[in-house]
């Protein structure tokens, strides 16, 4: 998956693992004789003693180990580790173990200029909540949209405690008013470690905040997975806005980086904890790196890069199968590449991490059989972007059998004059931290940008941003099934809820409402940037494919929280 959020404009924890603080962990190959990191991936129903044996030839030693689906942080100052990896029969594949991945942002160009500019001005909200819900309900047609309203599903299936919805992203801000009666701690949990560099030196995560480089699990340096936590669960309590399941319970299960990239072995561990903990439904708004699509013999890839983009599919594909096997439905962000996912594409931007300390992405074909994980993995339910109109957001990939459903994710240009208007976005929770640490507010407390919002409830006040991209509707997709298990599940052997995720699927996707393909087919989006002053203009043609009850751009249609605890 591409970029899942288009900002303003948006990688097995086992009982026994141990987090290695950043100062001990190089996060790509250095020179002869020094220590790199891999994930390694055991050849299936090979033998713990057999796998450790082999990862010893190679020239490794283990650093932690997932049994539950056989994948291992190894330590290697072999050079040739990866080419040693391959040529051991009870190992299947080796990557390197360094950020991989990336919670979803534009091009930083696109992204400033969506960001800063829009017609809604800086608000403070203060007082009741509205006749329908919460202070800002006004601003929130995306629940409208999918009737997550007073009116809606909050009266007839506000959604249960015992619900567990597992948040894989870059942290959560538990302490938000507007999160934290919902946030579960004790069940949180962080599977990184920051890395203040990356194998080029370039800042990656910057300076550690705390001393063990170990975050704790109420915090988010990076406000994308607070947002994400917030559209799925925020409870209707007179401040600020509401989520699509208000009475379901988050659990923080972090696998970004502060930076926003991803490692491989944090999102193997988060799926397979989240397994073994009663989590009911997960949301995944990233994709794994540094291969945007990861290809298993693609010839412009060098042998070993073919081999780490085959691990990178197999380790996935364990860990999302271990999950749906102990009850874990998978919801994911289809992505923000403007394409369609069962066609040829062209890739110019892998890889996007360096694996060796100077290496560059090179352009490549990449055919449709080529996986970008985990929203193209099994059981893993692909979300596409609406906007306020009901179209298919602009900028959300799309595709005939890769997307299940869509969901509203914003559209900032979705409006007459087609430029950007924070009003189009997704409105949901904002760390006060990082907004001051931002500059984005006043000395008084007041917000001094357009995307940020300020509701207050006594003297209890909190923030919310506008943001757009998959990363956005994917949340809303994960609230309805979140409902669906509440209103359906049984009694889990923790004293929770639990639904077997395939009817979970075929629940949302009944309940969703048909949308046709436009009419013509193949639509030209166009938008407006502002550059220096100007205002520049931007195509992009795209063509949907389908049926009105399954096409490329909605799936089976837009998702509806009423509906699914309806019928």
């Amino acid at each position: 998956m591409r970029r899942a959020l288009i900002s303003a404009a948006c990688a097995v924890v086992t009982t026994a693992a141990l987090a290695i603080p950043a100062s001990a962990a190089p996060v790509g190959p250095r020179a002869k004789g020094e220590a790199s990191e891999y994930v390694v991936l055991y050849k299936d129903g090979v033998s713990l003693g057999r796998a450790h044996d082999a990862v010893k030839a190679a020239g490794g030693s283990i650093v932690k180990e997932n049994t539950d689906v056989g994948v291992a942080t190894v330590r290697s100052a072999n050079p040739g580790f990866v080419q040693a990896v391959m040529r051991q029969g009870a190992l299947d594949g080796a990557a390197h173990n360094r950020v991989i991945g990336e919670a979803p942002k534009e091009k930083k160009a696109a992204a400033k200029v969506e960001k800063t500019v829009g017609s809604q001005g800086p608000v403070a909200v203060k007082g009741k909540p509205s006749k329908d819900t919460e202070p800002l309900a006004d601003l929130q047609w995306d629940m409208k949209q999918i009737h997550a309203t007073a009116n809606g599903s909050y009266k007839a299936e506000p959604g249960s405690k015992k619900v567990l919805v597992g948040i894989l992203d870059t942290g959560v801000d538990g302490n938000h008013p507007d999160i934290k009666p919902n946030f579960d701690r004790r069940l949180s949990r962080n599977f990184t470690h920051d890395i203040p560099t990356d194998a080029d030196g370039n800042v990656l995560d910057g300076p550690c905040e705390f001393k063990s480089c170990v975050d704790p699990v109420d915090w988010d340096d990076n406000d994308h997975g607070t947002h994400v936590a917030s559209e799925i669960a925020s409870p209707r309590n007179g401040l600020g806005t509401a989520g699509v399941a208000p009475n379901v319970t988050l659990v923080n299960l972090r696998v970004g980086q502060d930076s926003g990239q991803f490692y491989l072995q944090p999102t193997v561990d988060g799926l397979t904890y989240a397994a073994k903990h009663g989590i009911d439904v997960v949301n995944m708004s990233y994709y794994i790196d540094p291969w945007l699509w990861n290809c298993a013999d693609n010839p412009a890839d060098k042998p070993e890069d073919q081999l780490e983009q085959r691990t990178i599919i197999q380790a996935t594909q364990r860990a999302l199968d271990f999950a749906h096997r102990h009850g874990v439905t998978l919801i994911s962000a289809a992505g923000n590449d403007f394409v369609d996912y069962t066609k040829t594409n062209i890739d110019d931007t892998s890889p996007d991490f360096p694996s060796y300390p100077g290496e560059k992405p090179y352009e490549r074909t990449i055919p449709a059989s080529c996986q970008s994980m985990p929203s193209e993995g099994k059981h893993v339910i692909a979300i596409s972007a609406t906007g306020p109109s009901t179209r298919k957001s602009y900028y959300s990939s799309f595709g005939n059998g890769y997307v299940a459903v869509a969901a509203p994710g914003g559209d900032k240009v979705d409006n007459a004059a087609q430029r950007p208007d924070d009003r189009g976005g997704i409105w949901a929770a904002y760390p006060e931290r990082l907004a001051k640490e931002r500059g984005e507010l006043n000395a008084d407390g007041t917000p001094k940008v357009s995307y940020v919002i300020r509701s207050c409830k006594g003297k209890t006040c909190a923030y919310y941003q506008s943001l757009q991209g998959t990363s956005m509707a994917s949340p809303h997709a994960v609230g309805v099934a979140a409902l669906i298990i509440s209103k359906y599940g049984h009694r889990d052997r923790q004293g929770g809820l639990t639904l077997d995720p395939d009817f979970v699927e075929w629940k949302l996707r009944g309940s969703a409402t048909p949308k046709a393909c436009p009419s013509p087919s193949t639509v030209e989006y166009v938008w407006y940037t502002q550059s220096g002053g100007k205002w520049v203009k931007h195509t992009s043609t795209q063509t949907c494919e389908g049926s009105k009850e399954q096409n490329g751009f909605f799936g089976n249609g837009i998702v509806d929280a009423l509906h699914a605890v309806q019928r």
